[in-house]
């Protein structure tokens, strides 16, 4: 039985002062649940202060479900990189969680398949769990070609990854045409296009590595739509971006 699991990219927003103000916010009203797993992802400039009011939170003998994570990485462990942030700085933070390959990353700042490669494989060498994204462009939908596009980017993403990293992956699975556009997939869509990921980890993995992978789906999820996604035999969550910055609509998100 797959754990659902709700994720908040908060892409670039909320400083440092504003982030310690929607996690204590959220952590008040958050419901502490055992069936569901939760993380969000602040900007760097953030991420410790984030870290900071969970851990206070757990010191008051609150069983906080609410983990930690990333927007992004770089797949060398220290040296000349000016401005980018290494696999070990986070993981003295205290991440959980890395976003990889997200589609702003591959589009506006020329991320390949063969750089994701990397820094899943760094991630995995530091168990800091990767949420890898794939999905395709409007164009590439129209053509017919969305499912052998994505499944083409998992082949190479995940290229010369053992089975046994597999079981700390999750795969999100984002549709550009739908991010911060207000568009989205069917639930018919989206599934379908999640049970063809899980399909190939079967093939790539086995059937047992497949069945207990964590797809998620994102682009423009709302509370309004969460619902049916979650509906979705091959859908086991989400990774929500506009939504995750406001504190009432990710709840009812991660409350649908």
């Amino acid at each position: 039985m797959r754990t659902p699991f709700i994720a908040g990219n908060w892409k670039m927003n909320l400083n440092h002062m504003e982030a310690i103000k929607f996690i204590e916010e959220l952590s008040y009203k958050i419901e502490n649940k055992n069936n569901i797993k939760i993380a969000v992802c602040p900007s760097f400039t953030s991420i410790r202060s984030v870290i900071l009011v969970l851990e206070d939170e757990s010191k008051k003998n609150i069983k906080m479900k609410i983990k930690v994570g990333a927007q992004n990485m770089y797949f060398e462990d220290n040296g000349a990189y000016t401005g980018e942030v290494s696999p070990q700085m986070l993981k003295a933070l205290g991440v959980e969680y890395v976003i990889i390959g997200h589609s702003e990353r591959r589009e506006l700042f020329g991320e390949t398949d063969e750089s994701v490669n990397k820094k899943l494989k760094t991630a995995f060498k530091y168990e800091i769990k990767p949420i890898l994204c794939v999905g395709e462009t409007l164009k590439i939908r129209e053509e017919g070609r969305a499912i052998d596009f994505t499944i083409g980017q998992i082949r190479k993403d995940l290229k010369d990854i053992t089975a046994d990293k597999i079981n700390n992956l999750t795969i999100a699975y984002e549709p550009i045409w739908a991010i911060g556009t207000g568009r989205n997939a069917t639930p018919k869509d989206a599934n379908e296009m999640c049970m063809a990921i899980r399909n190939e980890i079967s093939i790539l993995y086995g059937s047992k590595t497949a069945e207990n992978l964590i797809i998620q789906y994102g682009g423009s999820v709302k509370p309004s739509n969460i619902g049916e996604l979650m509906m979705m035999p091959d859908i086991d969550g989400a990774l929500v971006g506009g939504a995750s910055i406001k504190v009432d609509d990710f709840l009812a998100i991660v409350n649908y």
